[in-house]
């Protein structure tokens, strides 16, 4: 079986984002960046299944700058197979995604697409579901729990009355929760290796998709900041601002 996993490049979550000077973005300027925490746990969920034998070749796929070939080896070094960039230095919307994932996957044709359920920069958690109806494959979307049986992936989702198990016919495609498993650490000789591994670059251009922006964003800005707390002398203090002060209760 051949997986196919979606990476995204992103804001390292130890970082204060701040806001740019022109107020259309995130200032990435000279910031760190690594791999969107839950495109880890797709990583490591596909390395796993590989090394249950279930599947056979994990390829590694990121859309996005030059930079992402980073975050691309990294993946190599946790245990991926190759990779695959779609350069474009335009910050793409989840639709325009999903139709760049169609076309290397209708190439490479894997058996189960696997991406995480959102990235931590926009937090859109759509592009998973656009692939599916793109492809017209089943989606289980939320994974915390994957188990593949021949042709069939049963999948136990997060939602909010608590735990889902479904069962989906592969090819399929799996967006993944951080409860899924723990990412493991590259090692250095795996490090070293994965710079032999093979890396191959396409340009977004040549892929001929209309992937053009729906949505305009208008400013962007920081959160207000918080006001200082204080510190009570009793209880009856605290009911008293709660009540009269704050007027919660």
């Amino acid at each position: 079986m051949k997986v196919l996993v979606g990476v995204k490049r992103v804001l390292d979550p130890q970082v204060k984002a701040r806001v740019n000077a022109d107020k259309t973005g995130i200032d990435l300027t000279n910031a760190k960046m690594t791999m969107n925490p839950f495109c880890e746990n797709a990583v490591e969920e596909a390395i796993r299944l590989k090394e249950a034998g279930t599947a056979e070749e994990i390829i590694a796929l990121s859309i996005g700058p030059a930079k992402a070939e980073e975050t691309l080896r990294n993946a190599l070094a946790l245990g991926a197979d190759r990779a695959i960039l779609v350069h474009t230095e335009e910050t793409l919307e989840p639709l325009a995604i999903a139709k760049v994932f169609k076309a290397i996957i209708d190439a490479e044709q894997p058996q189960l697409v696997m991406v995480g359920k959102q990235a931590i920069d926009d937090d859109c958690n759509q592009t998973g579901q656009m692939l599916s109806a793109l492809l017209d494959w089943p989606q289980a979307t939320f994974a915390s729990k994957l188990e593949i049986n021949g042709d069939t992936a049963k999948v136990t989702r997060e939602v909010d009355a608590g735990l889902e198990t479904i069962n989906v016919n592969m090819p399929a495609v799996v967006t993944v929760d951080l409860r899924l498993n723990e990412p493991r650490y590259a090692s250095l000789p795996n490090v070293m290796k994965a710079k032999r591994k093979p890396l191959d670059k396409k340009d977004l251009a040549d892929l001929g998709l209309d992937t053009a922006n729906r949505m305009t964003t208008l400013e962007v800005m920081e959160p207000p900041a918080r006001a200082a707390g204080i510190i009570v002398e009793s209880v009856s203090e605290l009911v008293n601002k709660l009540k009269n002060e704050a007027k919660v209760i």
